[in-house]
């Protein structure tokens, strides 16, 4: 595995994408910073990260994805990998909040953001973006997020907890062809919330009742309504208020 580190980028994910564009890059190189200045969130956010506390990587998966269906499952497999290590290290009560955030507890610890690109032979190129907060302590204006060290204590080595990850994402996706039913399984034991009830809030900002049912294998959220009904929502279409 070729890991690129680097002191200071706009964002790990353009610098993979430039790269790719330019020459051959191997399967699983990893682009890592210390500062990402111009960090992506799911649909245009902004990720915010304190210089050389936390974890910013972005990790080529190619050769894998022949199916547009299962790009969700890759999204899925990636955020077990992560769960993973961090319940190694004993982070406590993480869980997956769709579609994309690493939960400890009510605290959002890190996001995953994955980039396909299509080509004209078939083939999909994707590129995994995951920023962790790991050492960080002070996040002014952002109640709902911690960290590692917030919530154990203990300072973390930052590469050694890169090398973990790379491993584990490396492991979790070589188990998405054959053991796709128990990765779908895990996730949904390890999904924020699933089941119990709670208050949501619509593009519209209408504020709703509902239990999370399941996540489609499109990757769509299904809830349970009050009057039985269920409704699926996409990405930024509903807000858990929690």
């Amino acid at each position: 595995m070729d890991i690129i580190k680097l002191s200071a980028i706009n964002s790990t994910n353009d610098y993979l994408k430039e790269l790719i564009a330019k020459q051959v890059v191997t399967n699983y190189t990893v682009v890592t910073s210390k500062s990402q200045i111009n960090g992506k969130g799911q649909m245009g956010s902004v990720w915010i990260s304190e210089a050389g506390k936390n974890l910013t990587f972005s990790v080529l998966i190619k050769d894998l994805i022949v199916d547009v269906k299962q790009l969700y499952t890759l999204n899925i497999v990636v955020s077990l990998a992560i769960i993973s290590v961090l319940e190694k290290y004993k982070i406590p009560s993480v869980s997956i909040k769709w579609p994309n955030d690493i939960m400890s507890g009510n605290h959002k610890i890190g996001g995953i953001l994955i980039e396909n690109s299509f080509k004209s032979d078939g083939e999909v190129f994707s590129i995994v973006g995951i920023g962790l907060n790991i050492n960080q302590i002070n996040f002014e204006n952002l109640p709902n997020a911690s960290s590692l060290k917030l919530k154990t204590g203990v300072d973390y080595d930052l590469d050694e907890l890169l090398e973990e990850f790379c491993v584990s994402i490396r492991q979790f996706v070589s188990k998405i062809s054959s053991q796709t039913d128990s990765i779908w399984n895990l996730y949904h034991q390890k999904l924020f919330k699933i089941g119990v009830p709670m208050a949501f809030e619509n593009k519209k900002r209408e504020k709703f009742m509902g239990i999370i049912q399941h996540v489609s294998t499109e990757g769509l959220l299904n809830v349970l309504l009050e009057n039985e009904s269920i409704v699926q929502f996409g990405i930024k279409e509903v807000r858990m208020l929690y």
